[in-house]
């Protein structure tokens, strides 16, 4: 790896990790850049941006800041170890999200089918749906919240209400035996 210094901004930048971020991982000593400009301006090296990965890593799999923190302070903690834990998370992930993506397609072949949807199939999906978001991190959790903020519980009560419209008009169409091809059945689609 070439020598690296980068200031705080071109590393967010590059990486996605905020600038705000950046500066609090610095106030509470879990990242502090390796040096800084005469004029104060934090500058990251190559060992700062292997253990900023390594943070990202651990984050993604779940791990607290305080649990993060042990974890790099911890000797035996290699990099190939912490890629390899976020690995495997990973691939539980994907395993999860091919089931309920299997799941979701039982459903829409029931729905196709103009048959009612089985409680216990729904159930299943739920269940699948709540172990995926055991994985979101705080970050993609705090993003989530800010965009239903920003959109507010009526507009997401409303959209929810169309959804359920729309279910109810398809499945209305499916009934009345309307073609998938007709411009009705390709609007709703």
């Amino acid at each position: 790896m070439r020598s690296v210094a980068l200031k705080v901004g071109n590393l967010a930048k590059q990486t996605g990790v905020s600038v705000r971020t950046l500066h609090y991982y610095d106030e509470i000593g879990l990242l502090s850049p390796s040096a800084r400009t005469e004029t104060g301006y934090r500058l990251y090296a190559e060992d700062d941006i292997i253990r900023l990965q390594q943070i990202a890593s651990l984050r993604q799999i779940g791990f607290s800041l305080e649990e993060i923190r042990e974890c790099l302070n911890q000797s035996n903690v290699s990099v190939l170890h912490v890629i390899q834990l976020h690995m495997a998370r990973l691939r539980e992930q994907i395993e999860l999200s091919h089931k309920l993506l299997k799941r979701l397609e039982a459903i829409t072949l029931t729905v196709n089918s103009a048959a009612a949807v089985a409680v216990e199939d729904l159930i299943q999906t739920i269940e699948a749906i709540c172990m995926l978001e055991k994985y979101y991190t705080p970050e993609q959790l705090e993003t989530l919240k800010q965009r239903r903020n920003l959109l507010g519980e009526e507009r997401i009560h409303q959209g929810q209400a169309n959804w359920q419209e729309l279910i109810e008009q398809v499945r209305t169409e499916m009934v009345n035996g309307t073609d998938p091809a007709s411009d009705l059945v390709q609007a709703l689609a």
